[in-house]
């Protein structure tokens, strides 16, 4: 059996890149995915989505983002051509409907078992993503089993859901999307609303991320964060991608009819219980969204560019119901389905090896997990920018060096 000096797990953005640099320094490899290029993008999405990011931000390895709207935001149809493109540019050596089984230490470095057979590399890239499986509450399971439930990554459209109103659990960019979605669609809407950030999507004339990039927050080494463990757990940017640039909060939300309610706490009994703690979680958001501001404009002033923007403004404080409801009785409501929101997480089930922390999230440093063993795709993996498609090319150009390193030091022992 031939030995590849490395194997690359999935093709996206991070397989891309990471095949792209190994092309580049002359390094064997094989990409592998379990359906086809950009998969997760092909088949787990729904179907109305566009990218948060704006176009200028969104150039794939060897194809920089070269169409007529730098600020606009590409739809998912538009972003898979671009893989199309981007793929025959470099030449991708991929393997599609090849689903990785395990990955265990092998002779010549790792054994690859596949569902078409074992293979062997000197190193492996796991390059799956962190938004593989959707991560649902203990309480998922207690739901009443004549509802119709699905996920946002299972999710198409309004017109496939029951009739009835929609209960929509989680308030990250994809809740607040789906919520969204449901109410233009004439759909009744409960939001049930936890952690979450609050962000404009533009600010003093320019897109938020325009200016977070400018400050340099996008890409500020993991190693320059403090508690990097809480800020990977930091919840998704809550942004829209749209023909029109326009923000995405609980006040928007609301003023399309959509109900807001607090986190939700359990089910017993065929209702839904939720939190007492509504104001508190928005109080957060509120004053987070502030002190981001605030460093904008203090930035601003310092660059002495504060005459070539508009003036400060802030958005009002998030309105909150009087009494937000603590319970909802699904039968009496006739509620028709549940949308869990509640966030995702990586597939590494396939790793037969003790590179787990007692969350059962795989331990890196950057990205490299042992020598010639690496992740990407993770969130603030090496900064911010690592969970977008901006920040795979940086990422994979770093730790291609690594691995690269790693084959040198083998072949010398």
């Amino acid at each position: 059996m031939k030995t590849l000096s490395a194997i690359v797990i999935g093709a996206g953005q991070c397989g891309l890149a990471m095949s792209r640099e190994l092309t580049w320094r002359g390094v064997d490899h094989a990409v592998l995915d379990r359906g086809r290029l950009a998969n997760s993008w092909r088949d787990e999405r729904w179907d109305s989505l566009r990218l948060l990011t704006p176009n200028w931000m969104n150039g794939l390895p060897g194809l920089p983002y070269d169409g007529p709207d730098p600020d606009g935001y590409m739809t998912s149809a538009e972003l898979l051509g671009r893989f199309e493109r981007a793929a025959a540019n470099g030449a991708l050596p991929l393997k599609t409907r090849t689903r990785v089984l395990s990955v265990r230490p092998g002779t010549a470095g790792y054994a690859v078992q596949t569902d078409q057979g074992q293979m062997q590399a000197r190193a492996v890239v796991i390059a799956t993503g962190a938004c593989t499986l959707p991560d649902l509450p203990e309480c998922a399971s207690d739901l009443p089993p004549m509802l119709h439930t699905t996920t946002a990554l299972h999710y198409k459209r309004p017109e496939v859901l029951p009739d009835g109103p929609v209960l929509v659990v989680g308030a990250s960019a994809s809740g607040l999307q789906i919520a969204r979605e449901l109410a233009l669609a004439g759909r009744r809407v409960i939001l049930s609303v936890g952690t979450h950030l609050r962000l404009p999507r533009r600010y003093r004339g320019a897109d938020i991320l325009t200016w977070m990039e400018a400050l340099g927050l996008l890409r500020m080494p993991y190693g320059e964060v403090d508690d990097i463990d809480r800020v990977r757990r930091t919840p998704s940017l809550t942004l829209l991608g749209s023909d029109e640039p326009r923000a995405l909060d609980l006040n928007a939300l609301q003023d399309m009819g959509v109900e807001i309610a607090g986190r939700l706490q359990a089910v017993r009994d065929d209702r839904a219980l939720f939190s007492g703690g509504l104001v508190a979680h928005v109080q957060v958001a509120d004053l987070k969204l502030g002190r981001l501001l605030d460093t904008i404009d203090t930035w601003i002033e310092t660059a002495g560019i504060a005459g070539l923007a508009p003036p400060p403004e802030r958005p009002v404080p998030t309105r909150v119901p009087a009494q937000p409801r603590l319970g909802l009785d699904f039968d009496a409501e006739k509620v028709g389905s549940v949308i869990w929101a509640t966030g995702y997480r990586p597939d590494h089930g396939f790793l037969r090896m003790p590179v787990f922390d007692r969350h059962n999230r795989i331990r890196h440093d950057g990205g490299r997990v042992a020598r010639g063993l690496y992740v990407m795709g993770l969130p603030y993996l090496r900064t911010r920018q690592s969970s977008h498609i901006a920040g795979a090319q940086d990422d994979a150009r770093a730790l291609a060096a690594s691995l690269f390193a790693d084959l040198a030091r083998a072949r010398a022992a």
